[in-house]
């Protein structure tokens, strides 16, 4: 299946620290890809995967469950895991779910994480009936492109494909019940005005996680890392990172 132009996965090979980037639901890593650019320009080896289902046809994403995505994002963990001394994850919107889900099963071996606009919560009442909807209602409109920068935008699907999102429930449910295992330091941007994901998840985390430094976004939307605040979010992280590794970051 052809790939969208964008969609191409971005990996960079630099010091022995590393940081795997989890883009978001219906996305594709072009969402992602100016964060990684940053951090690989300051020394990190950067993984930045696409999803199975993810920047072809949302035809093709019906394919394909939440256990697929998990388990690229698992495979390219291990593959910094092999090449460096220190990992840490990140993610955006479902990203953050996943990378919040690596640090549950990994415990230390994951360093950190940064997740921007997590989506862990079922807080659309459509999806509760994704299950029986996805017999006879293959899509419905899409959530892309949340961007509220002039010009910006996002590189995903137009629809939503139904049997997709219907395995979604299952793991917001896996990632709230070990929750508490998430020890790591923990840095969470939150855009105040985000018209995808409600303030349910930060919330969650927020109770739950009294460790966690959250951030608000006062000049974006949903896909923050393409939006107004992009550099707040590339700095910031670059900061938690030098702050919680026990390497220094070699610069390119």
């Amino acid at each position: 299946m052809p790939l969208m132009s964008g969609a191409e996965p971005y990996h960079h090979e630099a010091g022995p620290v590393g940081v795997l980037l989890c883009h978001g639901f219906t996305g594709t890593p072009q969402s992602l890809r100016p964060w990684g650019e940053f951090l690989a320009g300051h020394g990190l080896s950067v993984s930045l995967p696409r999803q199975p289902g993810h920047g072809t046809t949302w035809q093709e994403m019906n394919h394909t469950r939440w256990e697929d995505w998990y388990a690229e994002v698992e495979k390219a963990f291990q593959d910094l895991l092999g090449r460096c001394s220190e990992v840490f994850v990140a993610g955006l919107s479902l990203g953050g779910c996943l990378a919040l889900r690596l640090a549950e099963v990994h415990g230390p071996a994951v360093k950190g994480v940064v997740v921007v606009n997590p989506s862990i919560a079922l807080d659309v009442p459509l999806l509760r009936l994704a299950p029986l909807l996805k017999w006879f209602l293959p899509s419905v409109p899409g959530v892309a492109n949340d961007v509220k920068k002039p010009g910006v935008r996002e590189l995903a699907y137009s629809r939503t494909p139904v049997k997709a999102a219907a395995s979604l429930p299952r793991l917001w449910s896996l990632v709230q019940a070990d929750l508490t295992k998430v020890t790591q330091p923990l840095l969470v941007y939150h855009s105040t005005d985000d018209h995808v994901v409600k303030p349910t998840s930060v919330g969650i985390l927020r109770k739950v996680l009294k460790h966690a430094t959250i951030e608000e976004l006062s000049d974006s939307y949903h896909v923050a890392t393409l939006d107004n605040d992009a550099d707040r979010i590339f700095a910031g992280s670059l900061d938690f990172i030098r702050t919680h590794a026990s390497v220094p970051l070699q610069r390119d």
